[in-house]
């Protein structure tokens, strides 16, 4: 529990950045249009979308209407429930990867700079301390400094690290970590790809043949693959989701850098837009800083409420 309450408290920070605002909204005024209005309005500002914040609204209103709510105030927790439900229901949402099988593989994907390595250390520095043995695949075989940076977090997480040349193939890499893995007994591959711009069509094409080589090297296991997105893109996220979900369907979202955004809304839009789960958040820069997302937590702290019991 003192986990879970550290984890909070580094959630209300950053999301009181944005949303004083909103839960300030939900006093005893009487409920009006102009209430409706700067709710949405906040929501926008806090990177909701415009799609969502009408859906949240429109319930809002139909809910007030049918319990016959006329005040703001009596309001916040129906709104908590609305969002937790929304959050919950996308599948997968909070849960841990799946890593039950040997060895299980999991490719993390994303943009230029969006966190990438840094997400994969954390990760492997997780699983290890649940007992797992890990391998790292230096797929980004691109950018100079990866092999290395990807290095430093394989000494910080005591996990072994597989790499190539700089400007290999990275299918290749990905293809002899999990021959490793399966030499070893090792019970998980992370693969660190490199970051690419989701226009490039030749780029995606290189990820997809990853996910590929995956596929055939562990048919029928279970193969993981993480869009990790910063938390400061904003609505741009939503396209460089859809396409690499093209390219390497993914089952879930790290959001990472959530500590440097004021924007917490971009967890609801990423969620109900998308339909993909967020898995894991980004909090801080040490090892241990990549936590489960908890959906009761997050609402909570986003409307300024006591964590709950059971979040």
């Amino acid at each position: 529990m003192a986990l879970l309450g550290n984890v909070f408290s580094k959630l209300r920070s950053v999301v009181n950045k944005w949303s004083q605002g909103v839960s300030n909204l939900f006093s005893d005024s009487p409920l009006t249009d102009g209430f409706w209005e700067e709710l949405e309005e906040r929501m926008l500002l806090g990177d909701v979308g415009i799609e969502t914040a009408e859906e949240l609204i429109a319930d809002l209103r139909q809910i007030a209407v049918d319990r016959r709510i006329a005040h703001t105030g009596e309001l916040r927790g129906v709104f908590a429930e609305t969002l937790v439900k929304r959050l919950e229901d996308i599948p997968g949402t909070g849960r841990p990867i799946d890593v039950s099988d040997r060895p299980s593989v999991v490719t993390l994907v994303g943009v230029n700079g969006s966190g990438k390595t840094t997400t994969a250390g954390k990760l492997a520095s997780r699983l290890i301390r649940e007992g797992k043995t890990v391998i790292l695949a230096a797929a980004d075989t691109y950018r100079a400094a990866a092999i290395e940076q990807l290095n430093a977090w394989g000494e910080r997480a005591s996990a072994r690290v597989i790499a190539h040349a700089h400007g290999s193939d990275s299918a290749a890499v990905a293809f002899d970590a999990i021959a490793a893995a399966k030499a070893s007994g090792a019970d998980v591959v992370i693969v660190d790809t490199a970051g690419r711009l989701h226009t490039k069509s030749n780029l995606m094409d290189e990820l997809a043949k990853v996910g590929r080589v995956a596929s055939r090297e562990v048919p029928g296991g279970i193969l993981e693959t993480l869009l990790v997105l910063d938390s400061v893109t904003g609505q741009n996220g939503f396209t460089q989701a859809d396409i690499f979900n093209k390219s390497i369907p993914l089952s879930g979202v790290v959001l990472t850098k959530f500590d440097n955004t004021a924007k917490g809304g971009i967890v609801l839009s990423i969620s109900q837009r998308l339909r993909l789960p967020i898995r894991y958040i980004g909090l801080g820069e040490g090892v241990a800083d990549l936590e489960l997302f908890s959906c009761r937590d997050f609402v909570h702290a986003l409307l300024g409420m006591e964590r709950a019991n059971d979040g």
